[in-house]
Formats: C-alpha cells, structure tokens, sequence
C-alpha cells in the first residue's frame, strides 16, 4: 500500500500517510537516517534519491499545504499546457477555512470555492482548467494580459468559452467582467489570441470593415493550415503574428503558409503586434484598400476624431 502511494505521489510522502499504512515514528525515522528517505517540506518525504524532478516538486507543496490543497494559478496551468514554461514559484490554493505557515517556495492562496474548483480526476490535485483560466485573469497585471489568458487558453483547446463563461459566472467578485465577458463573445467566433482579439475589436469592428471568418482550416495536398483571418468573399487574407522574432523554421513555414495563399488566389497581409496596436487605423485603411480592390462595395469609417483612414 505505502509503496503504491509513492509511486502515485511520485515519490513522496507525508508522515501522516506513512503511520496510516502502519509505519512508526522510529521507523520513519530509520529511514532518513539510513539516507534511503529525505524531507522536502516539513513532514514531507522523498523516498528517492538525487534531484528532485517538477513533479515531485509539485506533489511536495500540494501535501504540504494539507487537506483540501490544490494546485493552482500558474502551476495548474503549467500541468495542462497553458504555460510553456513552469514558474519558479509553486502555487497551491487551500481552503479559506484553513490558515497555513509559510511553504518555502510555494505562494498560498485562500479561497472558499476550493472544493468546487478542484478537477475530479488529474493527480496531482489541482483545479480545473476553467478555474485556473479565471484565476490568472485576476491575478494579470493588466486586462490586456488577462484577455491573453483566455484566448490562449481557447485557442489550444484546452477548454471552451461557454465553460470559461461558467466560471466566470461563478465568482461574485471578479475584475474586468465586461471585458472578459466580451473577450468571451469574440473567443467564439474564432479570435485565438490577443493580438486577434485587438485586431478584431480595433481594426475590424472599429473602422466598419466586412466581417472576417477566423481559424478558417485549408486542406491541401501537404496537409492542413489555417488562415487567422480570412475575408473569403474578396479573396483576402490576414495573417497576424505577436512573436517579436521568429525562428528560420517558423519564417519558412509563415513563407509556406503565404505562398501557398497566392497560389489559390488569395491576397495575403501579414501583420504584426506593432501594426496592429500601435496604428490599427493605418492597418484598417491599408485592408479596406485591398478589400475595395477585391470588390468590397462598402466603406471604411472613422474610429475616433483623428482616424487617418479615409472615408470614401
């Protein structure tokens, strides 16, 4: 049984768990002597030795912090794959009931809805995806980096906008609701990342462009790609970029992706994070010019006194 436990706990164990199996305090004890058990946390056993791998370090904070903890925030997201890169800093939630010392390393966090939050079947416990898109929204320094989450989150399926919309619905105090809430509405409809969701909202929607198909998937004899941001009608086709460089493999396969547009037919433009936030009136006007070339009957408008896009 002991024995199984660590394999599930990736090596590790609590005091409280080694007596349940049958262990004696002597006996725990015997085994750090003998170099076989190390502690990690207070009452938190390696039975391994050499390094320590994440996951150990994980499972390490989340029985540390006891009964009912959860991972949570940054370090729920990097168990899923919202993160690319795990942060230095574990992060676990515990119920607000519950007050904890400090766990080096380990931020805490209170909450009441813990229960309700925690994911019914991942090990090591941690909360669900949709809590843990909610909770990094509030804990962003920025909406901008808020939205981000949510779009990031949507646009690697790693869950949904109704069940995010859920979540969000769930919590009675929440920052920027309207903003996450509308940032919501434009998820749906296919803007997978922030620098979509700006363009969608300050370049699109802002000047009275045609509306765009997102995420449009073309299927081609070399496989499958999809167009950001496709004006089918006119044969457009925006392509957003926020990566401030690219690596030769991705420029090859942006270049691929271009090519392989104007073969079809299509008019590719490709913008990125600069473009489109920092003169999306200028990317507005630069479009509308292409779309009225393709056949758009329509005009752009004016965002605000001062838009430089012309009207017609």
């Amino acid at each position: 049984m002991l024995d199984q436990l660590c394999a599930d706990q990736c090596g590790l164990v609590t005091r409280a768990q080694a007596l349940a199996c049958g262990m004696t305090v002597e006996a725990i004890r015997a085994q750090v002597r003998a170099g076989r058990w190390r502690p990690l946390l207070h009452a938190v056993y390696a039975t391994f030795t050499g390094p320590v791998p994440r996951g150990s370090a994980l499972w390490a904070a989340v029985l540390r912090a006891g009964p009912g903890a959860v991972l949570s925030h940054e370090s729920a997201a990097e168990l899923v794959g919202l993160l690319d890169e795990g942060t230095t800093l574990i992060h676990v939630s515990v119920p607000s009931s519950r007050r904890i010392a400090a766990i080096p390393g380990t931020v805490v966090h209170y909450s009441s809805r813990v229960a309700e939050a925690r994911h019914p079947l991942r090990l090591p416990p941690q909360t669900r995806i949709e809590e843990t898109v909610v909770d990094l929204t509030q804990t962003a320094a920025s909406v901008e980096q808020a939205l981000s989450v949510i779009a990031r989150a949507c646009g690697r399926r790693l869950t949904r906008p109704d069940r995010v919309a859920a979540a969000l619905s769930a919590r009675k105090r929440l920052r920027w609701r309207a903003e996450l809430s509308a940032a919501l509405d434009d998820v749906t409809v296919g803007a997978h990342s922030i620098l979509e969701l700006r363009y969608l909202r300050d370049v699109e929607r802002a000047h009275g462009l045609p509306r765009a198909s997102r995420q449009h998937t073309v299927v081609r004899r070399g496989g499958r790609r999809y167009d950001d941001v496709r004006y089918a009608q006119f044969g457009v086709v925006v392509e957003l970029d926020g990566r401030a460089a690219h690596p030769d493999e991705t420029r090859w396969r942006d270049m691929r992706r271009d090519n392989a547009s104007v073969v079809d037919g299509r008019r590719v433009l490709r913008y990125g994070w600069a473009d489109v936030v920092g003169q999306p009136c200028a990317v507005a006007a630069q479009v509308a010019t292409v779309l009225r070339a393709s056949g758009w009957r329509g005009a752009p408008r004016r965002c605000a006194p001062g838009c430089t896009v012309l009207v017609p």
